[in-house]
């Protein structure tokens, strides 16, 4: 899982770092870490060579113009999971997709135009994808949370915060949009290199690149899979709810540090809850003594994620190798810009 080595407790400790700020200077995480500069550089760029970090930067949402988000269940013909897999990463629109358990073997967030004809065009073309069998929809309503420092907050036990976005098309022009083209893929690119690739000042870059994450309407990612951090229980959790405590309980999900995601869906009176534990015991304390003692839940059903494909509009740089270890089955469609 951990691309054939072991992590140490200072590699972890870099992750965690990185996941503060996935562009701190080597000096700033080495001062952290009570390392040394070189000792930094050199693991991180090991575990980018592992596939197994990956910084970039990206657009927040708005920044297109509105949208709106689908969490969308799909079922697959026997052997076709790959295949399916690789055309749904391929897609701008999937912001999000998962091997999961259950009735269903992928789950994707599909982020759509809010036109009224751009949805049943999008699922007319994913449900003819070879392979595909069953489907599942469910409008997003409203997004309480979502975390991306998630393993530092378990980690130091800090307090969760949700992470509300703010932007809007104007926000941003051809330039900004050219330096976010380059940070896409390396998030850790210098404002140097990206001003000699752009014919820019490297005080503009900076300057923009600043204002717009500051604006909402960019952010920085560092993705690395759970079990790098020994979090081995990610979970998708459909939590049904009394109509008239959904806020009273979304309130009390958001506050515990296991929460990654939670959105109220359209269907059922639902909340989704994407949780993460270190493991099954911990997964088994969460439904036990936190959401069986709410308030309003009525019940749950639930699907364990057993392979992120993409997070953030961005494949994560494991899931390819990860198959193949365990597959024996060798994933030949290059990654590239998605």
């Amino acid at each position: 899982m951990n691309g054939g080595r072991d992590l140490d407790d200072l590699d972890r400790q870099i992750v965690v770092a990185l996941q503060g700020d996935g562009r701190a200077s080597w000096t700033s995480v080495a001062a952290l870490c009570e390392t040394s500069v070189p000792t930094v550089a050199r693991r991180v760029q090991q575990l980018v060579a592992d596939n197994l970090l990956k910084v970039a930067v990206l657009p927040n949402l708005g920044s297109t113009g509105p949208v709106e988000t689908f969490f969308t269940r799909i079922g697959c013909r026997p052997g076709t999971q790959l295949d399916v897999a690789e055309q749904l990463v391929a897609r701008e629109d999937v912001r999000w997709a998962s091997l999961i358990t259950g009735s269903y073997d992928i789950a994707i967030e599909l982020v759509v135009n809010a036109g009224a004809t751009r949805y049943p065009r999008t699922m007319l073309e994913l449900q003819q994808i070879e392979g595909v069998q069953r489907w599942y929809s469910d409008l997003l309503l409203h997004v309480y949370k979502v975390s991306h420092n998630w393993y530092r907050q378990l980690l130091f036990d800090e307090s969760a915060q949700a992470e509300v976005s703010l932007c809007a098309p104007d926000h941003l022009d051809k330039v900004d949009w050219a330096i976010l083209d380059c940070l896409r893929n390396d998030g850790r690119a210098s404002f140097k290199t990206v001003a000699d690739t752009l014919g820019l000042n490297e005080s503009t870059v900076r300057r923009r690149f600043e204002r717009m994450i500051t604006d909402g309407c960019a952010s920085v990612f560092t993705i690395v899979p759970s079990s790098l951090l020994g979090l081995e229980a990610e979970t998708l959790l459909w939590v049904t709810v009394e109509p008239a405590k959904l806020n009273e309980v979304a309130s009390a999900l958001a506050l515990n540090p296991s929460v990654r995601y939670l959105g109220a869906t359209l269907d059922g009176n639902a909340l989704l809850c994407e949780v993460i534990a270190d493991s099954t015991r911990g997964l088994f304390e969460f439904t036990t003594s936190t959401l069986a003692k709410l308030s309003g839940v009525v019940g749950w059903n639930a699907s364990v994620e057993l392979l992120t494909l993409k997070r953030g509009f961005v494949e994560t740089p494991w899931w390819r190798d990860q198959w193949a270890e365990h597959h024996g089955t060798a994933v030949t469609l290059e990654q590239g810009e998605h």
